[in-house]
């Protein structure tokens, strides 16, 4: 908002799930089926559904009033996501997009992928208002590998990078990812930094700077085919995010960077705002296996994972307990 924002992202493989089927009996089912989470009540009162479902029934109150302004819909909606919450991946604006998506198909509109990510904006940080970016939206709606560009005046410019194919086969091959096993609350941390922006504290300010040059810097790097710099940049940057704010790490993940770091990785940082949830490793393709498992050693989950290149998409489905 003060100075615009550069952001270097990449969608995975690893997605959020959205169904919406009609009803017959003037009721509303919402249900966060991987959480083990549902609300069943009347169409017109959705609101009392709980914070638990508040993105399900955020969702909801959004798209009824755009597509079907004046009525309160029977239908149930159903959710699931490949990853757990507060895992750092932006599963939670995945999922916003990708109800989003189901609710266009099941009224039947369109909408392109810079305008499902606004409303998927739009409901998270202004109708519910969580605290948080854009890019997460940005990069379920539109999927690859992107540099975006936040500006002042709200605008957001994406630009799909220009690397060669066999780079992102040898990327992928080179990426490691590391499930602390820790989930947590990304608003906190991110109060924080904000608070610490508007206070123009001199660390926090250097390191956020530093991550806007860093993400130029990769974006050259990763579109010349420049693995080394664009792991060596990785590490820099998550050097510099730790000055943003306190919680950002903890000593639980520098030992396990630490051993990432001996074992012989490039680079690495945590995914999202940071505090637990997901860390990501870039290593040698020969050395992957042996590094998945003494991150194993760690007691998390470490894993491989490809690029997606696609971004939101839908689909009806007829008779399959009524259209959906």
């Amino acid at each position: 908002d003060q100075f615009g924002g550069v952001v270097l992202n990449a969608a995975i493989d690893l997605f959020a799930h959205a169904s919406v089927q009609s009803r017959d009996d003037g009721r509303v089912r919402l249900e966060a089926a991987d959480r083990g989470l549902d609300w069943t009540g009347p169409a017109g009162g959705v609101a009392d559904s709980g914070a638990e479902l508040r993105l399900l029934a955020g969702v909801y109150a959004r798209m009824t009033a755009a597509f079907a302004p004046g009525t309160a819909p029977a239908l149930s909606l159903t959710t699931y996501a490949d990853c757990p919450p507060g895992s750092g991946l932006g599963s939670s604006s995945a999922l916003v997009v990708a109800m989003v998506a189901a609710f266009c198909r099941y009224f039947d509109r369109e909408l392109a992928p810079v305008e499902m990510a606004r409303l998927a904006f739009e409901i998270e940080r202004q109708d519910l208002g969580l605290a948080g970016g854009r890019q997460d939206q940005y990069a379920a709606a539109y999927g690859g590998v992107s540099l975006m560009r936040f500006e002042t005046d709200g605008r957001v410019a994406r630009e799909a990078l220009t690397t060669p194919p066999d780079v992102l086969e040898e990327l992928e091959e080179s990426l490691v990812l590391y499930f602390t096993g820790v989930s947590r609350e990304s608003a906190a941390i991110i109060a924080e930094q904000s608070d610490n922006m508007r206070k123009g504290a001199p660390r926090s300010m250097e390191g956020l700077h530093k991550l806007k040059a860093g993400a130029l810097a990769m974006r050259e790097a990763l579109e010349a085919g420049d693995l080394a710099r664009f792991g060596a940049l990785l590490d820099a940057g998550w050097a510099d995010k730790k000055l943003t704010a306190s919680a950002i790490s903890s000593a639980a993940m520098d030992e396990v960077y630490e051993a990432a770091k001996a074992f012989g990785v490039i680079g690495g940082k945590v995914s999202g705002a940071g505090g637990g949830g997901f860390m990501m490793f870039l290593i040698d393709p020969t050395r992957r296996e042996g590094l998945k498992r003494l991150l194993a050693g760690f007691g998390g989950q470490a894993q491989g994972c490809r690029l997606e290149a696609a971004g939101v998409r839908s689909w009806l489905v007829r008779n399959v307990g009524g259209d959906r």
